[in-house]
Formats: C-alpha cells, sequence, structure tokens
C-alpha cells in the first residue's frame, strides 16, 4: 500500500480536510485576500470569503431564502450542530462523494459535501432538487462576510 493520503482512506472513516497555517502564504509571502487573478473585477471587500484561506466563495447577491430563512441551524446524526447560510452560486467550491438523499435537511432535495477549492476546507452542501434547481448551504463559521 502507498503511503498518500488517497491510498490511506478508509470508507466511513472521519477525515479532516484542514490546511495546518490558518493563514497560508502566496508565493509573493503575502496572506491572500482572494483570488484576484481569477475574479477581475470583483471586490474582495465585497465578496463571501473562505476564514482558512480568504478565497472568494460566492457574493452577496447569491444570498437566498430557503424554507422560509436564509440562516438554519441542523444537527447532523452523530449530533454536531451546524449554522448554515443559503447562497445559490457558490463558484468557489468544489464537491466530494457522490449525491446522498440520506438525512437530509430539505426534503425533496439530495446534497453532496462543498470544500473551498483552493485549501480543500468543508464549507457546506450542495443541495439539489430533481428539477434541476440548487442551492449551497455554506457553514457560517467558516466564511467570512463583507464588511456592510
Amino acid at each position: 500500500m502507498r503511503n498518500d493520503p488517497a491510498s490511506s482512506f478508509i470508507p466511513g472513516q472521519s477525515r479532516f480536510l484542514l490546511r495546518p497555517d490558518p493563514t497560508p502564504k502566496h508565493r509573493s509571502g503575502k496572506a491572500p485576500l482572494a483570488n484576484e487573478d481569477d475574479a477581475p473585477g470583483v471586490d474582495p471587500e465585497k465578496t463571501v470569503l473562505c476564514r482558512q484561506c480568504r478565497q472568494v466563495v460566492t457574493l452577496p447577491s447569491e444570498k437566498r431564502v430557503v424554507s422560509g430563512a436564509h440562516i438554519h441551524t441542523f444537527a447532523n446524526p452523530t449530533g454536531i450542530l451546524f449554522e448554515i447560510a443559503c447562497y445559490r452560486k457558490a463558484e468557489g467550491c468544489g464537491y466530494l462523494g457522490p449525491a446522498s438523499a440520506e438525512f437530509t435537511w430539505f426534503p425533496g432535495h439530495v446534497w453532496r459535501i462543498a470544500v473551498c477549492r483552493n485549501c480543500l476546507i468543508h464549507l457546506g452542501w450542495r443541495f439539489g432538487a430533481s428539477d434541476g434547481h440548487f442551492f449551497h448551504g455554506l457553514i457560517t463559521s467558516r466564511i467570512i462576510l463583507p464588511q456592510a
């Protein structure tokens, strides 16, 4: 067996995708505020950022009300509480695993784990309906909202 993270994965075992340095440095030596190269014309002061690496995750204009609220608090099957904020698009997210309908917090929706495309920290979930509509539930403690 090879000695790398992918070969040591055991299904059902908890794994955390965390970057050891909470303020990672770019090659320039500066901590990134956002990925300005990938989003020209986007003001990082007016975006929703990953708390771990400061990558742009989404825009405030993508905020959505789902099941009567923008913010929800849910517990997963092991009892861990999550406060999530709902957004339509979250282009700073990548996704892990297949879609699942097990323990869904939103009836009629399947979910996939959403991670930051830059640092791979778990940011929340992408919820999709059978009609093609979807939204993201982003963990509020793992994002930075723009200053009002």
